[in-house]
């Protein structure tokens, strides 16, 4: 029997255009690229923008953005206003144009002198019509000094007529207020956290010298808080701000204006940038601005900057003899490790990689900008010879250091992988299992040769393997990646382990990345005597574990051994008590019973003969296995750093509290 055709006709009526608001409210990523919180705060930005190029033509020096506990947003400026009326050229009303109408504005032609923006944020008409359509509500008011002219908008669509009244004399501004509520029928988050608030804020008031930002944010109690951002002198005074103390060198302020082309058969048109930067090896980053917006990926001046500042400094390090004989150059990771820059740049055209203006890839800007920074560093690098000999030599120690830790990684990588039999050949003392199968295997963390002996003899060879730790290991909380690495025992101890390390900071998982497939053992058994110098060789590993293999705490892979504390010898048994509780239980039912029986304290490990290892701490079925598992993390991390950390301060607070809880144990 023919299946059946289900499949809806495709022909020429299937095909169907979205029309007016739905071409953004069925499709918000395509203007926003994202319909989530992203999205909504790009849409807020938009209309930021707007009042960003008002003020910056000189139409207004104060812009106050209120975010309300309803998650509506306001938007204020103190520009031109925006023209709402009748527009006879286009036969349409201009608040249509504008809120109503894709790639409509007043922001084209700027190199024909007919715009009335030269360096503009938003140059493609979308903004304030796509975050209109994006919209539950928005209502626009705009004041020309004498009139204000309002009209209001509901999902997309206008809800009211223009309508305009005179100013009273107390009213009297201009500029325009834009109130709007995003949509949750358009993106899946609306919360804009005020945190992206007071970053966009910030970063408008780096960029756009002089003019102030002022933004009111409206607690759930009904009340505002407000913040203000003004940078008289931009992006230099950002950059001693941010450099503080921890600058090496004094900031540099460069500024650049010509005119150029990304393709011969193209316009030429306007660039300016002013450029700012200082030497720190302790506060670093790389900013860039486009047009007052923020550059999150760079792009074209990113490219520039990576060029010039390696191709500059790699010169003046050769020049001066600064390499060692045979030294490879430097990187740009060398440079940027020790340097803090921004660029605000502003072009009357630019090329967007998307609408959400993330990078530019002009190639004019990337090529003029290249330029410009490497004939002004290599000037610099001349007429100041003792900033030139700071950054030159940072940049140099930066080199050398990275290149070091490559080699400890190359090196370490080598001991920390391999087969099992080749680790047996290469760990002394490691005694090997029979089973391949990393399901049942047990590795044996023990204490001493003395312990291994026991140890090996009580054990169960097919799955249970023994490895000594040769006296106390470091402590792994206070040492440097580099000491712990350089320590035998615990190298020695990870090869073992076979999983590789989990390091924090920029070499993570770049030295022998962690991979928990990898693991060679179902449990990892500490078992070391219970006395003080066990508790501290215990302890020593467990700070081992935190700190390097944290996952295998959670993932329940490491186990303590109980060894028991007393020995209770009676004419046809031995009997264990791991604690004074236990002690007193059995003897009580030995006295119970009138039986006699001898009582001693537990010798340590090596001193045990192999059948009461394999009952008390090797067998399966007869011992006792504590689970490291930290359930609450912070709690462990806070005792390993008051107990073996360099907190000492916190140290103090608890032996202070709990010092006399421990009296009955100090040996006194």
């Amino acid at each position: 029997m023919a299946a059946k055709n289900t499949a809806k006709q495709y022909g020429n009526a299937s095909i169907t255009a979205l029309k007016g608001a739905d071409r953004v409210r069925k499709r918000p990523s395509v203007i926003f690229g994202s319909d989530g919180l992203e999205g909504c705060q790009h849409s807020f930005f938009e209309i930021l923008s707007n009042s960003v190029d008002e003020a910056k033509e000189g139409h207004g020096s104060v812009i106050t953005v209120t975010a309300f506990k309803d998650l509506s947003i306001e938007v204020d400026d103190r520009g031109r206003g925006v023209p709402l009326g009748y527009n006879e050229k286009e036969g349409r009303w201009n608040w249509d144009l504008i809120y109503c109408e894709l790639y409509a504005g007043g922001k084209y032609d700027n190199n024909s002198g007919g715009a009335a923006y030269e360096y503009s944020l938003g140059l493609n008409g979308l903004g304030a019509c796509a975050t209109q359509y994006s919209s539950e509500y928005m209502t626009v008011q705009s004041f020309d000094g004498n009139e204000v002219h309002a009209i209001s908008f509901a999902k997309g669509e206008p809800v009211t007529d223009l309508s305009s009244r005179p100013l009273e004399k107390k009213e009297r501004r201009t500029g325009t207020v834009i109130r709007w509520r995003p949509d949750l029928e358009v993106f899946t988050d609306i919360r804009i956290p005020h945190e992206f608030f007071i970053d966009t804020m910030h970063r408008q008031a780096v960029v756009n010298p002089g003019i102030t930002f002022l933004l009111r944010l409206e607690g759930e109690d009904g009340k505002f808080t407000e913040h203000s951002f003004v940078y008289p002198n931009g992006i230099s005074d950002y950059i001693l701000e941010r450099a503080g103390d921890t600058a090496r060198t004094e900031p540099v302020l460069w500024h650049l204006e010509t005119m150029g082309r990304d393709r011969d058969d193209k316009e030429d048109y306007k660039l300016k940038a002013d450029i700012s930067f200082c030497v720190s090896n302790t506060v670093t980053s790389l900013e860039y601005y486009h047009n007052s917006s923020y550059l999150e990926y760079g792009g074209s001046p990113d490219k520039a900057v990576r060029s010039s500042f390696v191709y500059a400094l790699d010169n003046y390090l050769r020049t001066n003899g600064k390499y060692n004989k045979n030294e490879a150059r430097i990187t740009f990771q060398d440079v940027a490790d020790c340097l803090l820059l921004v660029i605000n740049s502003f072009s009357t055209l630019t090329s967007y990689e998307n609408q959400t203006k993330k990078a530019i890839n002009n190639a004019f800007i990337a090529e003029a900008l290249n330029k410009f920074l490497r004939d002004n560093l290599s000037i610099y690098l001349v007429e100041h010879p003792t900033e030139a000999e700071i950054f030159a030599n940072q940049v140099l120690v930066n080199k050398r250091a990275r290149e070091n830790a490559e080699t400890t990684r190359l090196n370490l990588k080598k001991k920390l992988t391999g087969t099992i039999d080749s680790i047996n050949n290469r760990v002394e003392k490691f005694v090997n299992c029979r089973s391949k199968d990393p399901d049942v295997r047990e590795l044996y963390i023990v204490e001493g040769d003395s312990a291994l002996t026991s140890c090996k003899l009580g054990r169960n060879a097919e799955f249970q393997a023994i490895i000594p730790v040769r006296g106390k290991t470091l402590n792994c909380m206070k040492a440097s990646y580099e000491r712990i690495f350089k320590n035998e025992i615990i190298t020695d101890l990870l090869r073992v382990i076979g999983c590789g390390v989990e390091i924090d900071g920029k070499i993570k998982g770049d030295i022998a990345r962690f991979d928990l497939a990898a693991l060679r053992w179902s449990k990892i058994i500490i078992c070391t005597d219970a006395d003080e110098d066990g508790f501290q060789i215990r302890t020593l590993l467990l700070t081992l574990f935190y700190r390097l293999l944290p996952t295998l705490l959670r993932e329940k892979k490491v186990f303590i051994a109980e060894s028991p504390l007393f020995e209770i010898t009676t004419k046809d048994d031995i009997l264990f008590a791991y604690n004074e509780f236990e002690k007193a239980e059995i003897l009580k039912k030995l006295d119970a019973e009138g039986k006699k029986y001898t009582l001693q304290r537990s010798k340590g490990l090596g001193e045990n003969e192999p059948e009461m290892m394999e009952k008390t701490t090797m067998h399966p079925a007869t011992r006792r296995l504590i689970s490291v598992e930290p359930a609450d993390v912070e709690r462990t991390e806070y005792m390993f750093d008051v107990l073996m950390g360099d907190n000492l301060a916190e140290r103090k607070v608890f032996i202070a509290e709990h010092g006399s809880e421990y009296v009955k144990d100090a040996d006194i």
